[in-house]
């Protein structure tokens, strides 16, 4: 069972499907995963010109399903993995004998497979305005390594204050004319060095305490209107004239179904084994905490640091390959 419908999960059928492991695959709310939010794919190894993120994605499902897999069209809405039964090996092999974990589409389908591979990805954290959602696509984006190519000698802005925000503006800074970015508190909460890489970049210019009230633009952003101290009496508005509106104020892991079977980090990113994909069992959050059988993890949601599809795509690979390992060690 393979649950998200990403560059994760897709590389993941594949390789299990080739490996004839009859996988299924639950699609998720998102057909084709966060990638689909962006409007062109120029880093992803095999697409020379370029490629639309739709485009690839359905070359990747249409590749899985080449070799068998099965997509389930839906939302999955409760999953009960089963640990592990002691005392009570298998007699052909001696290792633990399998256990069923079950998965659950919309309440009322039920799938049972020997393995899961969870690749439900992170979603990025936006400001909650309207045009935001206007916008995306057209100039709003969540990723700057993505997307910040299309944005070359333009004028860009940053929303944030942390390392990532600071670390996407000094790339950004790489690529545009000018680059502002746009932090609400009257200081940076980013670490010392990333700091002084922001401040003494001639290109960029922070906007302490400054809030985004709207985007503008026809068709396509064009402009941001932000407000200064939200809330005193003498606020005043300011607008900026930018191309691109970059948001760089985290990610949210979707893995707060899976929270009472396997192992979290502070922020939600499920905790894997050394360098697999295999998951720990709840509560447990280091490297002698059991390990949970026929559990793996791939792709943004148990990665806080890349978030590239490239990266998922081989978490995928090694997830399918941990998991074929583990059924005919059964």
């Amino acid at each position: 069972m393979i649950i998200g419908s990403g560059p994760a999960g897709y590389t993941a059928a594949i390789y299990a499907s080739r490996a004839n492991l009859a996988p299924v695959l639950i699609e998720g709310p998102q057909l084709g995963g966060q990638l689909t939010t962006t409007t062109e794919v120029e880093n992803f190894p095999g697409y020379p010109d370029g490629v639309e993120p739709f485009t690839m994605m359905d070359d990747l499902r249409r590749q899985a399903e080449r070799f068998g897999t099965q997509f389930v069209s839906g939302i999955v809405t409760k999953v009960e993995f089963a640990a592990p039964v002691t005392g009570n090996p298998s007699p052909v092999t001696g290792n633990p004998s399998p256990v069923t974990h079950k998965v659950w589409v919309e309440d009322t389908d039920l799938y049972e497979a020997d393995a899961v591979i969870i690749a439900t990805g992170a979603s990025a954290k936006y400001l909650g305005i309207e045009s935001e959602r206007t916008y995306r696509g057209r100039g709003v984006s969540a990723c700057a390594t993505c997307d910040g190519f299309f944005y070359r000698k333009k004028t860009v802005a940053v929303v944030g204050g942390g390392d990532t925000a600071c670390e996407e503006a000094n790339y950004l800074a790489g690529l545009c004319e000018k680059v502002y970015m746009i932090v609400r508190k009257p200081y940076l909460r980013a670490s010392e060095i990333m700091q002084q890489r922001v401040l003494n970049n001639p290109k960029i210019e922070v906007l302490f305490e400054h809030n985004t009230l709207q985007l503008t633009g026809e068709g396509k952003v064009q402009g941001a209107d932000l407000i200064y101290r939200k809330g005193e009496p003498d606020e005043a508005v300011k607008h900026i004239e930018i191309d691109g509106f970059f948001l760089a104020i985290g990610h949210h892991p979707n893995t707060e179904l899976f929270k009472d079977y396997i192992a979290r980090d502070a922020e939600g990113y499920i905790i894997t084994h050394d360098n697999s994909t295999q998951c720990y069992q709840s509560s447990m959050t280091n490297n002698q905490s059991p390990i949970l059988p026929g559990v793996f993890a791939a792709g943004d949601c148990a990665d806080p640091h890349y978030r590239q599809a490239i990266v998922a795509a081989g978490s995928g690979a090694k997830a399918a390959i941990e998991a074929d390992k583990y059924i005919k060690s059964l």
